[in-house]
Order: C-alpha cells, then sequence, then structure tokens
C-alpha cells in the first residue's frame, strides 16, 4: 500500500470549490483546506505509486482552479 500527501495550491478563492471535487476522487482518503504556502492537504491511498502519481498530476491538477500540485510519499 502507498500512501501519500499531495499539497495543493488553488486560484484565489477557489480552495472550497476544489476541495469538494478533490474528495470524491479515487484514491483520495482525505482533503483539508490549510492555511500555509498550500492551500488543500490531500491524503491519498492506492496499491500502486503509479496510481497515487495519477491521481495527482491527471486527476487533481486537471481541476479547474488548481494551479500547482506537490505530492510526497510517506517512507513509514
Amino acid at each position: 500500500m502507498v500512501h501519500a500527501f499531495i499539497m495543493v495550491k488553488t486560484a484565489a478563492g477557489r480552495s472550497e470549490d476544489v476541495i469538494e471535487s478533490v474528495r470524491e476522487l479515487n484514491h483520495v482518503s482525505e482533503g483539508h483546506v490549510v492555511a500555509g504556502e498550500f492551500d488543500i492537504i490531500v491524503e491519498a491511498d492506492a496499491d500502486e505509486v503509479y496510481e497515487v502519481l495519477h491521481a495527482a498530476s491527471s486527476d487533481i491538477s486537471g481541476i479547474d482552479g488548481v494551479a500547482d500540485t506537490k505530492t510526497y510519499m510517506a517512507l513509514d
């Protein structure tokens, strides 16, 4: 099992719209709007690394209002 954290930057004022869409995606276990450098932190779980990377690079990045993502794989 692969567990990852995906940090998401959104366009101004779009965090609430984006988080609703993100929470509906496959492999997303949790999503939170946060204050700081990023606007949303997503937790993702999948059987393969490829599935997590696809969720970040295609599924989340493809949502209208998403400006950038960074993916961090958990090592524990």
